[in-house]
């Protein structure tokens, strides 16, 4: 089914507007529920879940230290819209099929309000899962200015309730930040990118068994998705009309397991001014941006003098990353039409310099931990992937003190670079490097056959998700806290987190 490029325009998700709001506290109710909505004008509309009414979900935006409660709640039917395998570890045919649980994605938060797989619920909040403690969230946002965002992650089927469109942006904001005089208001869209199939009704198409399927199995999970049309904002190919002037964009790919390489057709510069964890301390100007599944990117694309010009995004990331192959890429995503009037002169800048971004020196840690990316077969013949070689239920292994720094060596000894993201803390990346593989797997021994690699200019800043790339030994260094207690550690491939290849790990005093 071929659908028109650049034939509907790009929807800008509403600002979520608070139910209670004094100077102590703010209180939210988001409902998720199931809808019809237009996804393309040439197709049928689209049966979807999300948050509020609306995929994706409305923007919440927050103060940095502003204390906030938000009452997710479920109202999901009790069909699930897509397939669903009980062969997979946490949801058999013991738990209910439709069951929700929300994670902001990057925030660091209390864990009884973090979003933990097992602390599911169901409508109405009738049967909740063992980790289940509270109705109502609370956020401290004790976090400077950044972009993240809030999706579905319950235990078993974040691939299936994310791709049925249960994600959203979460902004905190910050003094700091409005006084640098970036673009702001109608000048500053958020870009969620993600990759879908139709079938020829308009449904949401979602694999019901991988390639070489199994035999035993109705339904069977799939080691990866593939969409083959792009959404941006939860339309297909969509335009935005500019002005020529500055624009600021937040891009986040939500995609299940897509890395997106963006560039501008024109050949121009994409300003960078932010990673996954807020502002870096210089831009950087980039031909190119490389985004794994829940990383983010804040970007800067000055259109002035451009008037008339349409500009396409294109990408050219091979699936699966980074051996697949590149006709699989989908290249276009939207497009930019510098077609509107200048309203104002553009005073907005690209500031030289934007805050500092001090890095955590590599002698503080006081801990080294080695963690491997494994490859595995299942009794089924089904790839498995595991962190550590170790499953979802296996007993805690990764135990850091309140307040310590650490280091982790991602090995990984797979064929896939894997985005490993940790709840709670933000991380910085020291390097990578190339090591002998097969001689691990022998010896368990890591021989190095190159030099370290610092991170691309694009990842210096702070991080909560990481590309592990294969036959690399990807080292991350962090500080543990303020918390304390139970949360996780996981690939953000959503088919590779419901499938074993996440971790729970615990801050103890």
């Amino acid at each position: 089914m071929l659908l028109s490029k650049f034939v509907d325009e790009l929807p800008i998700p509403p600002i979520l507007k608070a139910r209670w709001k004094d100077q102590f506290y703010t209180y939210y109710e988001v409902n998720m529920t199931e809808f019809k909505q237009s996804l393309h004008s040439e197709l049928n509309d689209t049966t979807v879940w999300g948050y509020e009414g609306s995929y994706p979900g409305p923007t919440i935006e927050v103060e940095s230290g502003e204390k906030v409660f938000i009452k997710w709640i479920n109202n999901l039917p009790e069909k699930h819209l897509l397939p669903v395998d009980y062969t997979v570890h946490g949801a058999h045919l013991d738990v209910p099929e439709v069951r929700t649980v929300v994670h902001v994605h990057g925030a660091s938060v209390e864990p009884e309000s973090d979003g933990y797989p097992e602390a599911w619920f169901t409508k109405g909040f009738k049967q909740v899962g063992p980790y289940f403690r509270k109705q109502i969230y609370q956020y401290d946002n004790n976090m400077r200015a950044c972009n993240l965002w809030y999706h579905d992650h319950s235990i078993g089927i974040t691939r299936l309730n994310v791709y049925s469109g249960l994600a959203g942006f979460y902004f905190v904001r910050e003094q700091r930040e409005s006084l640098l005089n970036l673009p702001a208001g109608q000048y500053e869209i958020p870009l969620m990118i993600q990759d879908k199939t139709f079938n020829y009704d308009g449904s949401l198409y979602y694999p019901r068994k991988p390639e070489n399927p199994v035999v035993e199995l109705e339904t069977s999970i799939v080691p990866e998705f593939f969409g083959n049309t792009i959404l941006v904002n939860g339309k297909v190919w969509p335009f935005l009309k500019v002005e020529p002037r500055k624009y600021r964009f937040r891009l986040l790919n939500a995609s299940n397991t897509r890395f997106y390489r963006f560039k501008l057709d024109s050949g121009q510069l994409i300003y960078q001014i932010g990673t996954d964890g807020g502002l870096m301390e210089y831009p950087i100007g980039v031909k190119e941006i490389i985004l794994a599944p829940a990383e983010r990117a804040d970007v800067i694309i000055d259109f002035t003098n451009l008037e008339e010009k349409n500009i396409i995004v294109k990408n050219d990331a091979p699936a699966p990353f980074p051996d697949g192959d590149p006709a699989n890429a989908v290249g276009i995503v939207m497009e930019f039409r510098v077609s509107l009037p200048l309203t104002s002169i553009d005073t907005s800048v690209i500031p030289s310099y934007m805050e500092p971004f001090p890095k955590i020196i590599e002698q503080s840690a006081s801990k080294e931990r080695y963690l491997t990316l494994n490859d595995n077969m299942d009794q089924y013949g089904r790839e498995f992937m595991l962190l550590d070689n170790k499953p979802w239920d296996a007993p805690i292994t990764e135990n850091p003190k309140l307040g310590s720094t650490e280091i982790w060596y991602l090995i990984n000894l797979t064929t896939d670079t894997h985005p490993i993201h940790l709840h709670l803390i933000d991380f910085q990346i020291l390097d990578r490097r190339d090591f002998d593989v097969e001689k691990y797997n022998k010896e368990r021994i890591i021989h190095y056959t190159g030099p370290a690699l610092p991170p691309e200019p694009q990842e210096r800043g702070g991080k909560d998700t990481v590309r592990a790339n294969p036959r690399q030994v990807t080292r991350i260094i962090m500080k543990f806290g303020p918390y304390t207690g139970l949360y996780v550690w996981h690939c953000h491939i959503l088919e590779h987190e419901d499938y074993e290849m996440m971790r729970p790990y615990i801050v103890i005093r």
